[in-house]
């Protein structure tokens, strides 16, 4: 009888990229891409660990050690954040997961580089703008010049709709609907779709943009390009709303004491939501959320809500005592 062939690494990473992510599982373009980028940064990694080209590393050259010395190397010779830590080791999970079905032999190894845990994480505080302060970023660019129109138009976009970048930056004139109702077709994670209203003046803005350049409303061409004509990039939306930061911090000054991102934006759109009575499962639906548990984040975030909570209970003062131990070992537990 012929002994099975052992499927190399490089068979295995095409495997999991064609078979498993496109083929099976329909991952998003964005998804593979991430994928792809945490793969590639572990087999540079192993390759100068090993002394060899990545196209000559075995899976025994991905053990449990070299995983977890990747992982600190992304901390502390990148600079990467403990989520993108987490990201790429989820990423890495995943290949792995797939290697367990395709190559029962390597269970030993998939075993122990599944056993790794991610570690735990802060959750910080959603970063979100004051209306005075999202009003200061609309008003920064130059809406005399192409650049600045279209820079207020994306602003605009991402403060009404709460889109993630990459739905912003995916939107083809096809998915505008500038008549009433008007409305646009947005390509969120997961290839989920879903449709999200816009207000008539925000409409307005993006049909003088699309018809500046001559689209049509069933064309598949991108709405927001850059200085080339093509579509606009995730580092050129980051660009974009840093220079309008910089510009509005002339008339909010609080603003140089924050970090104000593209997804800053999104969690605006949502507090505005929130904040207007709109019910926690069309904010969901609204921001293409997979669970209400996301959602939910918004409400703590609200210290308004909080503040006008406070204000309406009656908090009732009682005379209170110092607590002394009266037992010599409670004592001692208590001055520690």
């Amino acid at each position: 009888m012929k002994k099975a062939e052992v499927p190399t690494l490089g068979s295995l990473l095409e495997s999991f990229f064609r078979g498993r992510l496109g083929a099976q599982r329909r991952a998003s373009p964005a998804t593979i891409a991430t994928y792809r980028d945490a793969l590639k940064l572990l087999l540079v990694f192993a390759g100068q660990r090993c002394g060899k080209p990545p196209s000559r590393l075995t899976l025994g050259d991905l053990d449990r050690d070299t995983i977890l010395d990747f992982l600190d190397h992304l901390e502390k010779n990148r600079g990467n954040s403990v989520r993108t830590r987490n990201a790429r080791l989820a990423a890495i999970r995943s290949f792995f997961q797939h290697v367990a079905y395709a190559d029962p032999a390597a269970m030993g190894i998939v075993q122990r580089v599944l056993a790794i845990q991610g570690k735990r994480t802060v959750t910080p505080v959603l970063n979100h703008l004051g209306p005075k302060e999202l009003n200061a970023l609309l008003d920064a660019p130059d809406r005399r010049t192409v650049r600045g129109r279209r820079d207020y138009a994306m602003l605009l976009f991402l403060g009404e709709t709460g889109a993630r970048v990459s739905e912003a930056t995916g939107v083809n004139a096809a998915d505008l609907r500038c008549d009433r109702p008007c409305q646009v077709l947005l390509r969120g994670k997961g290839s989920k779709e879903r449709v999200v209203p816009l207000k008539a003046d925000t409409a307005a803005v993006l049909r003088a943009l699309r018809d500046a350049r001559g689209l049509r409303a069933r064309d598949t061409t991108p709405v927001f390009v850059n200085g080339r004509g093509e579509r606009l990039t995730r580092f050129g939306v980051t660009h974009m709303v840093r220079r309008a930061v910089e510009v509005a911090r002339r008339t909010q000054p609080d603003l140089a004491r924050r970090t104000v991102s593209p997804h800053a934006l999104r969690h605006t759109a949502a507090m505005n939501l929130l904040q207007s009575g709109v019910d926690l499962a069309v904010i969901r639906s609204w921001l293409g959320h997979a669970s209400l548990d996301t959602t939910h984040h918004y409400i703590e975030a609200d210290v308004e809500m909080k503040r006008r909570a406070l204000d309406s209970c009656t908090v009732t003062r009682a005379q209170s005592r110092r607590y002394r131990p009266s037992d010599p070992v409670l004592a001692m537990l208590e001055e520690l």
